[in-house]
C-alpha cells in the first residue's frame, strides 16, 4: 500500500511545555471551552473535580498538573476535552464493546488543531515510561516530534480507583449476583 493510500487516523493536538501530543478523536465525545470543575476536597492535585457534561457528573484530569506537577494555564486555547473510557479498567486488555464506557474530562493545552497521521507512522520512542504509561508511541512531521497519549493508560490503578470506584464497585457485584446465582443452581442440583 502507498503512503498515499494508507488510512489515516484523526488526531487532537495539544502542547505540555511546547511538546506536541496527540488524542485520538475517535476517543474524544467533545471538545468545550475550559470550564470551571467542582473541586474534589481530599482528591490528588491532578484531579481537577467534576463537571456537569450534559446532566452527566464527569470527572476531570489537569493533564498539565499529571504530567509537570503545575495547572494548565487558563489560555483562549485551553480546552475541557471529553473523552470516552471504555470499560473493564482492569490491565492492559482492550475491553469488549459491551462493557460499556465513563466520560472523563481532560484539561489540554493549546489544544486548537487537528491532524490526519497514519498510525503506522507512529513508533515506540525507546523510553519506558511505567508511571506515565499514557506516553504512547512518537511520531515525526513537518513541526516536529509529536507523542501519541493513551486515554485508556491514562489512568493507572489508583486514578482508576479513585474515578471509577462505583463502576468497579458494580462489576464485583455483578460478578458477586452471579457467583451467588451459580452456588443456587448447584445446591438446587444437589436436592434433585
Amino acid at each position: 500500500m502507498s503512503a498515499a493510500t494508507r488510512p489515516t487516523m484523526l488526531f487532537l493536538l495539544f502542547e505540555l511545555e511546547g511538546a506536541r501530543y496527540a488524542l485520538d478523536a475517535a476517543d474524544i465525545a467533545e471538545v468545550l471551552p475550559l470550564a470551571a470543575a467542582k473541586p474534589i476536597p481530599g482528591a490528588p492535585a491532578w484531579v481537577a473535580g467534576i463537571v456537569i457534561h450534559r446532566g452527566v457528573p464527569v470527572p476531570v484530569i489537569d493533564v498539565s498538573r499529571l504530567a509537570l506537577g503545575r495547572a494548565a494555564a487558563p489560555l483562549r486555547s485551553t480546552r475541557l476535552v471529553i473523552v470516552r473510557v471504555r470499560l473493564p479498567l482492569d490491565g492492559d486488555a482492550e475491553p469488549a464493546a459491551a462493557e460499556g464506557e465513563r466520560l472523563l474530562g481532560l484539561i489540554v493545552e493549546h489544544a486548537t488543531q487537528t491532524a490526519r497521521l497514519d498510525p503506522a507512522a507512529f513508533s515506540d520512542g525507546g523510553i519506558d515510561t511505567p508511571h506515565a504509561r499514557w506516553l504512547g508511541p512518537v511520531a515525526h512531521d513537518a513541526h516536529g516530534v509529536l507523542q501519541w497519549v493513551t486515554v485508556r493508560h491514562l489512568l493507572g490503578e489508583e486514578a482508576r480507583a479513585l474515578l471509577y470506584a462505583a463502576a468497579a464497585r458494580e462489576a464485583a457485584d455483578a460478578c458477586d449476583g452471579q457467583g451467588a446465582a451459580d452456588s443456587l443452581d448447584a445446591r438446587a442440583g444437589e436436592r434433585r
